[in-house]
């Protein structure tokens, strides 16, 4: 996929009103989750991205500790001008559910091992509980 594909996708998902909200939005998000994803996984998804988004990925440090879905939200509320936690939700779900349809389903799976629990819904997915 090619980075204007990526943003169109993003674009269409969070009914931005043009490509330049949808890549704002696109490029804040990629670099939050840079921070989270590490080891096999960071190198996979850059690989999968665009050469913008793989470098938005790559050039993070890893976070000490994983923030949890909702922190990871507010984290991005803090980078997103005039963004709420509301708002900041959308724009996390729109990217991430545009990410999901861009690289390979079993990374996504990977990753949503590696990330706290709560991540799948930001990524379009159903968060299922194993059977007790």
């Amino acid at each position: 996929m090619r980075w204007s594909e990526l943003i169109e996708t993003v674009r269409e998902s969070g009914r931005y009103a043009d490509e330049v909200e949808a890549e704002r939005v696109t490029r804040v998000v990629l670099a939050a989750l840079g921070g989270h994803v590490v080891g096999d996984e960071r190198v996979d998804l850059a690989r999968q991205l665009p050469p913008e988004g793989a470098r938005l990925v790559a050039d993070q440090v890893p976070v000490r500790r994983p923030l949890t879905a909702a922190e990871f939200v507010e984290s991005v509320a803090l980078r997103l001008e005039g963004a709420t936690p509301a708002t900041a939700r959308w724009d996390v779900s729109s990217v991430l559910t545009a990410l999901a349809q861009a690289v390979d389903k079993e990374l996504v799976d990977r990753l949503l091992c590696l990330l706290p629990s709560g991540y799948a819904l930001l990524f379009g997915r159903a968060e299922l509980a194993p059977a007790a």
